[in-house]
Order: structure tokens, then C-alpha cells, then sequence
């Protein structure tokens, strides 16, 4: 494969190895060694490529642990994850010895939020800033279903607006870097990753990965996760009632292994704000119940009306 690089890399290459290496090119080859002998031709493609290695998901049930940051407050626990497409969520927070802390629920329009310490019950509309008081970074419930499933939520754009290039590393590989351009002046930046197993591979085959992802609208920041750790997950098992009074649940979607990422990292607009959640357990399409994205209203709890402008 022949060796390509950006000008300037090739000038700051050939001046270091002037230096260093006695006029060879050391660093330049270094730098040029060991990429995906097949590149995506577009940004089109890329995303295309993304959504049918994830085209067997439908749903992702997690548990894992939380680790946050805001202000001077850190605050630990673990918790139970379960995300549907298009926008369905469901969160639930643990004590140590298996208490249940907190819930949050949205169907894609109603959201709520039970906190056992407060007693409150909050409810109100889907919007990313009522999901912020429980995630602490403002999204949408559909761009938290996709990110969870380590998906890019792709902004509404003009096929002409979205490009894509190949950035190498100084020593072997690379990745590629997204740039759409939405509405709004609205900007998204992603970066992908091609697993090395996948190098020989031709594009079409390769599963490209997604490790960072940021949203700027009108030079304000709007969110950041990195994302990391990915392995393959398998299909969730039947859900059996052991008393065999009701019916067998079974998976809500076909057999998938695709990848998962393990860990995100959620940066709100302002830093203060870093939201950790490390996956212990993955698998696609849970059985899901009817009533799995809503919660009834604990007794003895106070309740308001979530209000919050995006």
C-alpha cells in the first residue's frame, strides 16, 4: 500500500528524522505503516456500515456501575439499564445491599423519575433536560438509546454537509473523523475506529467503531462522550415465570452478537459535569413487558411536575 500523508506531516517528518536518525526516514514509514488496506470512499458509507453491524439490535439490557463527578461531589452506585429503539429507557439506581435509589423512565414521550431519598416523584415531557437530571448531561431520549448502543445519532443534514477523512497516527494506524454540519448551526463530530482484526478486510465487511463523539451548536458546546471497551454481546435468554403461571417472554428481537462498548463517558456542556457508566453484563433484545418504560407512583411520595426548557 502506498505511503500517504498530509504535507505538513510529511515536512515535520522528514525534519525530525533529519534530526534524529541521520536523514532517514524512520518516522515517516513508521507513521505510514499498518492502516485498513480498504477505506470508506464516503461518510455516507461509513455511517451505512455502522447501522448494519448494529441492524440485530433492537433493544440492550445493562448492569453495570455509575461514577460522577459534579462540582465538588462524587457519587458511586450501580445500576440496571434497559434501552429500546427508537427512544425507550429505563434506569434504575441500587444501594450497596440491593436497595432500589432511583428510577427513571421514558417512553419516548412522558418521563419520570422516582428518588427514594427525596421521596419525589417527578414527571413531566421527554426532553434531554428532564433525562439530565438523572444522566447530569442534557440528550434527548433518542440520542441516549443510540449511545448506549454505541450508534452515532446522526444529525439531520444534506448529504454534501457530512465528510469524512482518514487521520493516521505517527506510529502505524489511525482512525477516520465524521464531521456533519445540521440545522441550527449545528455541528457533530465523531471519531471511528477500525478494529485491526478488520484491516484485510474490504470496507463493506469492517465494523467500525465509534470513540468520541461531541455535538457544538452555534459555538456552544452541547455534549461529549467517549466510549470505550467494546466486546461482543450475545441475545438475552427467554424470560420464564418459575411458578409457570404466565406465558414464556421471548427475546424482543432476533439473534444478534454485535458489539457493545463498555464504558462511557458523558462531558455536559459546561465540564462540570463527568457521568461514567462502565457496563458489567451486556445483552441484545431483552423480553420486554408492556410496562417496562413507565413506573406507577410509589406510595407516600411527593410529586411534581417536571418543568424544563431544552
Amino acid at each position: 500500500m502506498p505511503c500517504v500523508v498530509e504535507a505538513n506531516i510529511h515536512s515535520a517528518c522528514f525534519t525530525l528524522s533529519n534530526r534524529w536518525f541521520g536523514g532517514t526516514l524512520v518516522a515517516c514509514a513508521c507513521a505510514c505503516a499498518s492502516t485498513p488496506s480498504s477505506k470508506f470512499p464516503d461518510a455516507a458509507a461509513a455511517v451505512a456500515r455502522m447501522r448494519a453491524s448494529m441492524a440485530c439490535d433492537r433493544a440492550i439490557q445493562v448492569e453495570g456501575k455509575v461514577d460522577y463527578f459534579e462540582g465538588n461531589r462524587r457519587v458511586r452506585g450501580t445500576v440496571a439499564v434497559l434501552a429500546a429503539l427508537p427512544e425507550q429507557v429505563r434506569i434504575d439506581a441500587f444501594s450497596p445491599f440491593g436497595i432500589n435509589l432511583s428510577t427513571l423512565t421514558s417512553d419516548g414521550k412522558s418521563f419520570s423519575l422516582f428518588d427514594l431519598q427525596s421521596k419525589t416523584y417527578s414527571w413531566g415531557p421527554a426532553k434531554a433536560c428532564n433525562l439530565a437530571r438523572f444522566t447530569k448531561v442534557a440528550l434527548p431520549p433518542f440520542v441516549l438509546v443510540q449511545l448506549l448502543r454505541g450508534e452515532p445519532p446522526v444529525l439531520v443534514h444534506r448529504p454534501e454537509d457530512a465528510h469524512l477523512r482518514w487521520q493516521s497516527n505517527w506510529f502505524g494506524g489511525g482512525h477516520y473523523l465524521l464531521e456533519i454540519h445540521g440545522k441550527h448551526e449545528a455541528i457533530e463530530m465523531v471519531t471511528l475506529q477500525v478494529p485491526e482484526r478488520d484491516w484485510a478486510l474490504p470496507w463493506q465487511a469492517q465494523h467500525p467503531r465509534m470513540t468520541d463523539i461531541s455535538v457544538v451548536q452555534a459555538g456552544r458546546n452541547l455534549y461529549e462522550v467517549m466510549i470505550s471497551g467494546y466486546a461482543s454481546a450475545s441475545t438475552a435468554s427467554p424470560r420464564e415465570d418459575p411458578d409457570g403461571l404466565e406465558p414464556t417472554l421471548m427475546p424482543s428481537g432476533p439473534q444478534c452478537t454485535a458489539e457493545l462498548p463498555r464504558r462511557l463517558r458523558f462531558v455536559s456542556s459546561d465540564g462540570d459535569t463527568d457521568f461514567v457508566l462502565e457496563y458489567k453484563s451486556a445483552v441484545h433484545n431483552p423480553p420486554l413487558v408492556p410496562s417496562a418504560f413507565q413506573q406507577p407512583i410509589p406510595g407516600g411520595v411527593r410529586t411534581m411536575h417536571a418543568e424544563c426548557l431544552d
